[in-house]
């Protein structure tokens, strides 16, 4: 009979397969043993003694990794704090700088420069509206690459105050009296140009791929302002610190496969769920481990 465990997590599924025998970079398979071997024996740990009854604990050291998901906790909240004091007394509002799927094989093979030229062309879309308006903006972007089923999906979930410093130095607020920051339409159209002069200086993408990229529309979201300063933190504790799955939505791990909870938001958000054998599983996984020394966190700040 097969072994089945209810509940599971993305480590217990890395140990259940040979790592070297997968098509991994070295990068990608030095991040999956680390978040294999986290919270156990192969990490070292340390004892805990009670002054008070003498009873001893021993907790297995954290592997520390920025896609682990169970060791950012602590750094979300340590982050946040820090945000926090950066805040301004304004309305903040919400966009989201989108790529489409004709990239995604450029983000396989090369994702530093997609997702470097990703952050500077949305910086460079809302520094070109915001100049418009006489104000030097500024932005809190977090780059997340995944879709719910794991697939690649690159996009840019950027905060932005409602104003900024005008030519005199001084604070002013954003002009346009509507509920959000600017004409979304206008906005796609600016990004896509952005993004494809970039990507077209740095020598990358042949004639096909531009002409695929200008065919079709580019997508930017904006939500309607936060609520205030709280509403801001709160969205930053979801975001900011999120790897590609949490173990929470993992429901089943077997001998062979796993079994994990997602929404389906082209059908509203239904809640839906999806097997995968183990390899596959990580395998998408892993096209979510940022190239190292991209941005650190996966956060800038301008």
């Amino acid at each position: 009979m097969e072994a089945r465990s209810k509940g599971g997590s993305v480590a217990e599924v890395l140990r259940k397969i040979n790592l070297s025998a997968q098509n991994f970079t070295v990068h990608q398979e030095k991040t999956l043993r680390a978040l294999s071997y986290c919270r156990t024996s192969a990490l070292g740990g340390h004892i805990d003694a009670c002054d008070g009854c003498g009873n001893l604990s021993i907790s297995y050291n954290s592997c520390r990794n920025r896609h682990c998901p169970q060791c950012q906790g602590h750094k979300k909240e340590e982050w946040i704090q820090k945000r926090e004091q950066d805040l301004l007394p304004c309305s903040y509002y919400h966009v989201v700088f989108t790529l489409p799927e004709e990239l995604n094989g450029l983000a396989i093979a090369n994702p530093t420069l997609i997702y470097k030229t990703l952050f500077e062309a949305a910086w460079a879309t809302l520094n070109q509206f915001g100049n418009t308006e006489g104000i030097q903006l500024g932005m809190i972007a977090i780059l997340h690459t995944w879709g719910q089923n794991l697939s690649l999906h690159p996009h840019l979930h950027c905060i932005v105050p409602g104003g900024g410093i005008n030519k005199q130095g001084k604070w002013k607020k954003k002009v346009r009296t509507d509920k959000y920051l600017f004409c979304v339409k206008a906005m796609s159209k600016v990004f896509r140009v952005k993004f494809v002069a970039l990507l077209r200086a740095s020598g990358n993408g042949d004639g096909a791929l531009m002409n695929a990229l200008f065919s079709k529309n580019w997508v930017v979201y904006a939500k309607r302002p936060f609520g205030g300063p709280k509403q801001v933190i709160e969205y930053l504790g979801r975001y900011t610190h999120k790897v590609a799955i949490s173990n929470h939505r993992i429901k089943e791990v077997t001998d062979q496969q796993v079994r994990f909870g997602y929404k389906d938001y082209r059908k509203g958000g239904e809640k839906k769920e999806m097997t995968l054998s183990h390899v596959e599983f990580i395998r998408r996984f892993s096209l979510h481990i940022l190239p190292k020394g991209l941005c650190g966190s996966g956060i800038t700040v301008f």
